[in-house]
């Protein structure tokens, strides 16, 4: 590439930084044109592309980006002190086709409009509101497991191969599509990423690559957390880029699954949450009510937790505060924090309905 093109080039990704920081200012207008629009157009034709594909196609080329990245660092190793300027150029060239290609594919979500006023949520609710919600929760969670179970004290073991959870997960998405039309999840596009054990060791159950918009899902997390983790996975490739909100569209989808199984992964996936923020509200009623709730529920939860603290390690804090950096750069201020904000969104959601 001649030098001309590769400043032009880091010229623009100043301009897209710029962009972008003046498009965060008028998020209606990215919900609009984006977010409803050429994105729904560009994440289909993704999925269309590559979603028939047994294996992610997407972690096959970040293994080539790898290999190609540090094959051109040997190369030009000692272009960085003969050379230094076009060196940079080379560097700030790479990064601006990527930054463009990773916003115009999905990252301008990060940017559209808050769910919960797309909804008409209210975006707080007292602790009141949360206790009533986390006792209808374990009344539910309850009455599935004891339909799945013959023992309150027994884990419920989902009966499918984790391939077959992917192809119950549309489901879900249909049931809600009644309702809500642009929740419509066609064509699907869910896989085992091939990078399942560095995902472990970092701490990660999932995540969507936004240059094929495939769903890749650590295919080594309990088989129990499945329907969730695809289900959120899948709410991402459908322009829901913040945490909160991928995590309570995958848990509604999940709930409303025709299959008790997916149900049951649902209720338990919001019901998690629900606790441990009544927990940090009010432990004395947090005590009360989790004595409530079967034995059995608690031993599936505590088969998640065993297995990330099997696979703890140094290096998973490092991890974790990249990815809670990343989502502060993208317009989530709180960070991983948000992951919590689904139980505002399920509270108000729910408020007046039956579960």
């Amino acid at each position: 590439m001649r030098k001309n093109k590769k400043l032009a080039l880091v010229i623009f990704l100043i301009f897209q930084i710029i962009m972008i920081s003046i498009l965060k200012h008028y998020p209606e207008f990215v919900e609009q044109f984006y977010s409803n629009g050429i994105y729904v157009f560009l994440s289909k034709m993704m999925r269309y592309a590559f979603g028939w594909l047994p294996f992610s196609i997407g972690d096959v080329f970040y293994t080539l980006a790898g290999v190609y990245l540090i094959r051109w660092l040997i190369i030009n190793r000692k272009r960085i002190y003969k050379d230094t300027f076009n060196w940079l150029l080379d560097i700030g060239a790479t990064i601006s086709i990527a930054y463009f290609a990773f916003h115009i594919l999905w990252a301008y979500n990060y940017y559209r409009q808050p769910l919960y006023k797309s909804l008409n949520l209210e975006p707080e609710y007292t602790t009141e509101q949360l206790t009533l919600f986390t006792e209808q929760l374990i009344l539910k969670s309850n009455t599935i497991h004891t339909a799945l179970t013959t023992n309150d004290s027994l884990k419920v073991v989902l009966p499918f191969t984790k391939s077959e959870v992917f192809d119950g997960v549309k489901n879900g998405y249909d049931r809600l599509s009644e309702t809500y039309p642009h929740l419509d999840y066609h064509p699907t596009s869910i896989k085992k990423s091939i990078y399942s054990l560095p995902l472990t060791y970092m701490g990660f159950s999932g995540y969507l690559n936004p240059f094929t918009n495939e769903a890749q899902v650590n295919g080594l997390i309990p088989t129990y957390k499945f329907p969730t983790t695809a289900c959120h996975e899948a709410a991402h490739q459908l322009g829901y880029a913040a945490e909160n909100e991928a995590n309570f569209i995958g848990s509604i989808a999940a709930i409303h699954n025709d299959n008790i199984y997916f149900k049951y992964s649902g209720y338990t996936f919001a019901l998690r949450y629900c606790l441990a923020e009544l927990y940090k509200r009010d432990q004395d009623i947090y005590y009360n009510r989790i004595e409530t709730l079967n034995k059995g529920i608690i031993k599936n939860l505590q088969e998640v937790q065993i297995f990330w603290l099997d696979y703890e390690n140094p290096l998973e804090p490092f991890f974790e505060k990249t990815f809670d950096s990343f989502l502060k750069v993208n317009n989530q201020s709180a960070g991983m924090k948000s992951y919590s904000y689904i139980v505002a969104l399920l509270v108000n959601y729910y408020d007046g309905k039956t579960l």
